[in-house]
């Protein structure tokens, strides 16, 4: 297939790129390199002949109906988005933009191509969302396709608000659409702003490791590499306007993930005392949702699809790619507003 994929240069977007090539797939990859995208994440696939960038922002409805002239896809993989919290509590404007206007753009583009190629059955445009547009849940239960929309932060809602974008044109346009809603990603290649790569890299630099409230909240931890593979299983698969919830079936409270990492480390890159001593409790994020646990039922009855790591065996591969890759992250760790508590203006 001819794929052209929306935030590429990302984290979760080059994980596909790349899984996409090496499965043969033509890959166009659309991105507005803003600050968390980088190159360097495809340097694998840079030469290859099924590969080819564009850099353009999809708020640009002109430039996303040239390249959709330009390289006739047989669909779409939106992943393109602001998609940091913090960020969006301080400046929830570039959220709005982006993921409500920018999908709005995309699937214009995407209907008017879609009808200029006489709307064949084979065009899938699939829309790659997050489990925060459910909102919190105590301490039990699962997010289910079904589970009605609550999201709490401007980031959510704007993700919610492009969910919802999509499933309309599917319903008033016929636009051939699947969604699917993943938990939280980590691996190789994320941009040190998450908790993840922050909690391994100021443990490297023997800074205090930051753990919001009393690090009681708990999320489902998916490997980035595992939710390509689902990715591209959903939109090959996938019923047509159907949506599919995609979890690692990983659930751990934020502290016990901090305390995972200081024992992979205590290991691998061992200092002079236990990196769990640098763990400090700071102050909540605004809105911070308690638990997000996703019911995979769905994916793995449907499609056949589950993950393939746990979550131990991810932590341990994300350790060990940056202790190795520190000309990447350093460089990353340059830019604006990187290294900085975000999200307390409120």
């Amino acid at each position: 297939m001819r794929l052209l994929i929306t935030g590429g240069a990302g984290f979760i977007g080059s994980a596909v790129v790349r899984l996409a090539i090496s499965q043969g797939h033509q890959v166009v990859n659309l991105d507005a390199l803003t600050y968390a995208a980088c190159l360097d994440n495809l340097a694998s696939a840079a030469g290859s002949p099924l590969y080819v960038f564009e850099q353009a922002d999809i708020r640009d409805r002109a430039a996303l109906e040239r390249i959709f002239a330009t390289h006739q896809p047989d669909a779409v993989m939106h992943l393109a988005a602001e998609s940091h919290v913090d960020r969006s509590i301080d400046a929830p404007g570039v959220f709005m933009e982006t993921n409500i206007t920018g999908t709005y753009n995309m699937l214009e583009a995407a209907r008017g191509y879609w009808a200029d190629q006489g709307r064949p059955d084979r065009f899938r445009f699939h829309h790659i969302s997050t489990d925060e547009v459910f909102g919190s849940l105590g301490a039990s239960g699962q997010f289910t396709e079904v589970t009605p929309y609550a999201p709490n932060s401007p980031y959510a809602a704007s993700k919610a608000a492009s969910d919802h974008l999509v499933r309309a044109w599917h319903e008033t346009y016929g636009l051939p659409v699947v969604l699917s809603n993943c938990s939280n990603n980590y691996g190789p290649y994320q941009f040190p702003e998450k908790l993840i790569p922050v909690t391994i890299l100021n443990a490297l630099a023997g800074r205090s490791l930051p753990v919001y409230g009393a690090g009681k909240n708990v999320r489902d931890w998916l490997y980035v590499e595992d939710h390509a593979d689902a990715l591209l299983t959903v939109l090959t698969r996938g019923e047509t306007g159907r949506s599919y919830n995609i979890g690692g079936e990983n659930e751990v409270q934020n502290i016990e993930i901090v305390k995972m990492i200081c024992a992979i480390l205590d290991e691998l890159r061992p200092a002079a005392r236990p990196y769990a001593e640098l763990i400090r409790f700071v102050a909540d994020r605004p809105g911070h949702d308690l638990r997000y646990a996703i019911d995979p039922t769905r994916v793995r009855e449907e499609l056949g699809w589950g993950p393939s790591r746990t979550l131990q065996q991810g932590l341990r591969k994300t350790v060990q790619w940056y202790l190795i890759n520190e000309a990447w992250w350093r460089a990353l760790q340059q830019r604006e507003g990187v290294g900085t508590r975000l999200g307390t203006a409120v």
